[in-house]
This record gives C-alpha cells, sequence and structure tokens, in this order.
C-alpha cells in the first residue's frame, strides 16, 4: 500500500492514570493475559493466505479458482460490475428504461435489485414496487441547512410516498425515489455536497463519530476531520473507490471523540479509540464488532496503535486484508469477525500489518484517554459549547421520521438561530449547534420544537429506536415505527420511570435496530396469539449495554404477540428498572 499521512493538530491532552483503564471491554488496549488462540488458528496454511481477488481493468474481481460455492450476490457482481453504473454512467441509461422492462431480464433485474444498492439505491420490490429508498453519507452525521432543504425538495414531489429518515449510522435516507429521476438527483447532491455511493451492499457504511464533536466542552477529539478523511479515502471524493467497492460484506467503521462513546465502537468493524504513546496522540484500534441473524459479536482488541495522522493506511490495510482474504460462501459467515476468528487475532493482525507502509504496525499503547467511570451524558435540551456565549440544543425525532415540510423547517432553525448545520445522532434525534445565547429561548418557543420535536420528550421516548419497518422493507417482518411509539406511549401511561430506558424494534432478524444494545430490545417475528391465529409478534431482548461497559443483550422471551408487550414491558420496567406503577404512585401521593 502507497503511504498515506495527513497532518492533524494535536489535540490537548489531559493527563491520564493509566491504571485507571486496564482490562476495560470498550478499551482497545489488550488484556494482560493474552486470550486462547481461536480453534484452527494456529499454523495457517499458507494457501489460505492467498488473496482471492485480482485487479482486472481497474476493479478488484474474484479469481476464478474461488468461485466454487459462492453465494448469489457474489455471482451478480461477477456477472457485470456494479460501479460501472456510476463510474462509466450505467445509471443514465438504465433510469430511461421503464422498470418492467427492467424485470424482462436477469441482467437488469439484478441492476435494479443489487447492483444500484452501490449507488445507494434499494428497490422495494415488496411494497412499494418502483420506488426506491435512497441511502447517503453523511460522515458524523453532519449536515447543513441547504443539504436538508435539498433533500425535502426530492421527497416532497413524492407526495405520501416520500419521507425520510435519521438511520443509527448518523444518516439519511429518503423514500419514494424513481429510477427516472435518479441522474438528476446524483447532480443535486453533488451540488451540495453530498453522495449517495457505496453506501449498500459489500460497501464501507457511513463513518461515525461524536455528534458533538468541535463544541464539546469536554471531548478527547473532534472526530470531524478524521471521518470526512475517511469518507474521502473510501469513496475517492466520491468519485468511486474501487479498491474498496468488493468486500465480502458490509464494513462499519467509527471514530471516537467522547467519553459517552456516543459512537458504539463495540458493534464496529473498526474502532479509532483515542489513546496517547510516547506523548503522541493516536489511536487503539478496535476489530469485529457486527449483528447479524445468526451471530452478534462485540468488537476486540487488536493491539494495535496508529498515529493520529495516521488513520488511513492502517483503515486501508484492514479492509484490504477483510477483501482479499474474506471468504464468500454463506452469507452469515462473511462478515469480518469470522475471518478474524479463522485466522485468529495475532494471524489476521500479521496480515493487516504486511498491508500496512514498511510492513509494520505498532502494538497497542496502555494510555487509553477514554474514562471508563463515565456516566453518559443526555444531549436533549439546551447545553453550553466550548464556544462561549454558544449553546447547542438537542431536540427529539420521534423513531427518526421526519416529512418534507419538517426538514424544511429544521434548515430555517438552523439559519435563522444557528451556523447553517445539523447534527444527526445514532439515536435517530437531532442537534442544532451554535445558537447564541441570546437566541435560545426564542428557539424553544419554536412551534415545531414546542408541537413535534421536542427538546425534553417525555422519559421512556428519549432512547427509543427503531428500524424502517415493513411499511418500506421487504425483509421486516412486522411494523415497528407506528408500534414502537404506540407502546411506549401506553406504557408511559402505566409507568413512572425516574430514568431513561434505552427501548429498540427492529423488524427482522437482520437488526438494523439494533435490539442487543438496548436495554430492552424487541426482534419482529410471526407467532400464533392465544386463539392459535398467526399474528405479528417480536422475541423480545434484555440487557444491553452501552459505554466502557458494553454488552450484548440476550433473548429474554420469544415469539410474544405484539398486543401483548405492552404489560411484559410493565413487568420488566418495574422488576428490572425501578419502575413504579402509576396508580400507586397517585395512591402513595
Amino acid at each position: 500500500m502507497s503511504s498515506l499521512h495527513v497532518k492533524f493538530l494535536a489535540p490537548s491532552i489531559l493527563p491520564v492514570s493509566n491504571t485507571r483503564f486496564k482490562n476495560v471491554r470498550a478499551h482497545a488496549t489488550p488484556p494482560q493475559t493474552a486470550a486462547p488462540p481461536a480453534p484452527g488458528a494456529a499454523g495457517v496454511d499458507a494457501e489460505r493466505l492467498e488473496p482471492r481477488v485480482e485487479e482486472k481493468d481497474g476493479f478488484f474481481v474474484l479469481k476464478e479458482k474461488f468461485r466454487q460455492g459462492i453465494n448469489p450476490p457474489e455471482k451478480v457482481k461477477i456477472e457485470k460490475e456494479p460501479m460501472n453504473l456510476f463510474m462509466e454512467n450505467g445509471i443514465e441509461e438504465l433510469s430511461k428504461i421503464p422498470i418492467e422492462d427492467l424485470d424482462k431480464s436477469k441482467l437488469t433485474k439484478d441492476d435494479v435489485d443489487f447492483r444500484l444498492k452501490w449507488l445507494g439505491l434499494f428497490h422495494r420490490r415488496k411494497h412499494h414496487y418502483g420506488r426506491f429508498m435512497m441511502r447517503l453519507k453523511l460522515p458524523n452525521g453532519v449536515t447543513t441547512s441547504d443539504q436538508t432543504r435539498y433533500l425535502a425538495s426530492v421527497i416532497r414531489k413524492y407526495g405520501k410516498d416520500g419521507c425520510a429518515d435519521v438511520t443509527t449510522r448518523q444518516n439519511w435516507q429518503i423514500r419514494g425515489v424513481v429510477l427516472a429521476d435518479v441522474p438528476e438527483i446524483l447532480k443535486g447532491l453533488e451540488e451540495v455536497g453530498l453522495t449517495s455511493l457505496q453506501s449498500g451492499m459489500d460497501n464501507v457504511r457511513n463513518p461515525v463519530g461524536n455528534p458533538l464533536a468541535g463544541i464539546d466542552p469536554h471531548e478527547i477529539v473532534d472526530t470531524r476531520p478524521y471521518n470526512n478523511l475517511l469518507s474521502q479515502y473510501i469513496t475517492a471524493n466520491s468519485r468511486g473507490n474501487p479498491s474498496f467497492t468488493n468486500l465480502p460484506r458490509k464494513w462499519n467503521v467509527c471514530v471516537i471523540g467522547s467519553h459517552d462513546l456516543y459512537e458504539h465502537p463495540h458493534i464496529n468493524d473498526l474502532a479509532y479509540m483515542p489513546a496517547t504513546k510516547d506523548g503522541r496522540f493516536g489511536f487503539n484500534l478496535l476489530v469485529g464488532g457486527f449483528f447479524s441473524p445468526k451471530r452478534c459479536a462485540e468488537a476486540i482488541p487488536l493491539d494495535a496503535w496508529v498515529p493520529g495522522d495516521d488513520i488511513l493506511p492502517v483503515c486501508g490495510a484492514i479492509l484490504e486484508t477483510f477483501r482479499d482474504l474474506g471468504t464468500r460462501g454463506n452469507r452469515q459467515k462473511t462478515r469480518m469477525m469470522w475471518l478474524i476468528d479463522e485466522l485468529g487475532i495475532e494471524k489476521f493482525r500479521d496480515e493487516v500489518a504486511k498491508r500496512m507502509p514498511g510492513a509494520s504496525l505498532e502494538r497497542a499503547s496502555s494510555e487509553d484517554l477514554v474514562d471508563s467511570q463515565w456516566e453518559r451524558r443526555d444531549y436533549f435540551g439546551v447545553h453550553s459549547q466550548k464556544q462561549e456565549g454558544y449553546s447547542f440544543v438537542g431536540i427529539h425525532i420521534p423513531v427518526g421520521r421526519v416529512q418534507a415540510d419538517d426538514m424544511d423547517e429544521l434548515a430555517r432553525l438552523a439559519d435563522t438561530y444557528g451556523s447553517g448545520e445539523l447534527r444527526l445522532t445514532v439515536e435517530q434525534n437531532i442537534i442544532i449547534p451554535n445558537i447564541h445565547s441570546s437566541k435560545v429561548e426564542a428557539l424553544l418557543k419554536e412551534p415545531l420544537l414546542t408541537e413535534r420535536f421536542s427538546p425534553e420528550p417525555p422519559i421512556l421516548m428519549k432512547g427509543l429506536v427503531a428500524c424502517t419497518g415493513n411499511q418500506f422493507c421487504g425483509q421486516a417482518i412486522i411494523e415497528t415505527k407506528a408500534r414502537a411509539l404506540k407502546v411506549t406511549e401506553e406504557v408511559g401511561r402505566l409507568v413512572s420511570v425516574s430514568k431513561p430506558v434505552r427501548m429498540h424494534w427492529t423488524g427482522c432478524p437482520n437488526t438494523c435496530g439494533q435490539v442487543q444494545v438496548a436495554d430492552i430490545g424487541f426482534m419482529g417475528c410471526m407467532t400464533r396469539d392465544g386463539s392459535g391465529k398467526i399474528v405479528e409478534g417480536a422475541d423480545v431482548f434484555l440487557g444491553g449495554r452501552i459505554g466502557s461497559d458494553s454488552h450484548l443483550g440476550d433473548v429474554y422471551k420469544k415469539a410474544v404477540p405484539c398486543d401483548q408487550l405492552v404489560p411484559l414491558v410493565v413487568d420488566l420496567l418495574v422488576q428490572k428498572f425501578g419502575a413504579v406503577l402509576r396508580e400507586r404512585e397517585e395512591t402513595e401521593d
């Protein structure tokens, strides 16, 4: 790999006591006692380390000798290079053909249902035939009022089919798009500094960072320049980067900038954890975190540290290792952690080091900068920024869903009261930064905040997250967003809680709603009610934790009919979270 070095201003580093940070699960310092090698990891056969892809005509393709037993998406990639729809403007011609005609050929039908995902376009064949969801790239969740207005203009033309969602990766997804409009939309995105490129299928997803980056009085480092750099590198400045468009599976990355760990490092394939070494600022690395229907795993230490100026070479080396050596058979076993398990973490590290400039990789530092005792802060409401005289306001977006008029209003508020900027969070909410203190009171009186998106939502709403559900998503088994709101409202009428309880909903085992990190999670399924009738239900998860003491939750009860969830949640809140039944509370008063 060619050397990639970018100079950053070093953050101010406060003294840190090393003894406070040993053996903390969400940190990247390896444990003092080496973990036993994974089964079969010792003595990996040299043939197993042969790269499975080769470069042809500017793209990386799977070698002939490794094509036996590959999964269907791999065959689609081999049959026709997906990136040509963008890099050779194949989308222009495709968009001129009626979708009914495209369905008549397997090649063009695969374009519609698979290859367009490389452009961030997801056909909603099952529930909204001919309509697409478009996923953007929004590094660190930072967007502008102009970008927000443009997205509003796109969805507005689609009427009831058009809306937008804040995602669990600090991102926008817009809905209702029709294929004929895509070339024009792509040009419009470029004009406002946005892209949807490489945001779906076997690509690197949106880089996540601290939503308070640059304005947080307690931040460790401003994550915005790092995530912007990562996104530019991975997409070649939104022109398409074939080096990283044929991964065995999707791949998530985050840069940690706060003690709060808003970025959820334990569920990313690569997490940069701030740490100093010999007076230099840099990052320890966690690798391998992921969710899937068959397995979920927390990220583990790579036992590696990189200087803050050198985040790109190690990102590229890890991606190349995954691209070159990852298996491409059963899609349920193609995330990067499966490769780490097969090789063993030390051999995986060796392969990463081989792909680094100078073929070397420093060992992890013991000087973690994340305070493991830090109590995670609530960003809702008004908070002072590090810039004197300015504040940010965190507002609640119920389950992340917005309409065109909402987006226009958000853009207006950002311009009128702030600096024309909005921040998206992984909990599907929005932060308006850079508000002068003299304008805060007027902002809080705006109808959008008093009637729709409250800075002080009900306590059980604060941690509510929901995936798209079967309203739009063909993979979802149940409806999620409206049901999540309804169940939470009903529960809130029955019990009183003293602190937020994070409840996540996901419509299927793909767990886009990240139920395993929630205090209480709901994963959609079909089940039978008391009369034997098949109804929508949910597997209920319990015990997920975020922060330095991260932990993935476990199934508490399977196949609960949705109409029985309210009493179940009430009981859980009382038994596990200190809630009080409201009728009892009133009696005691």
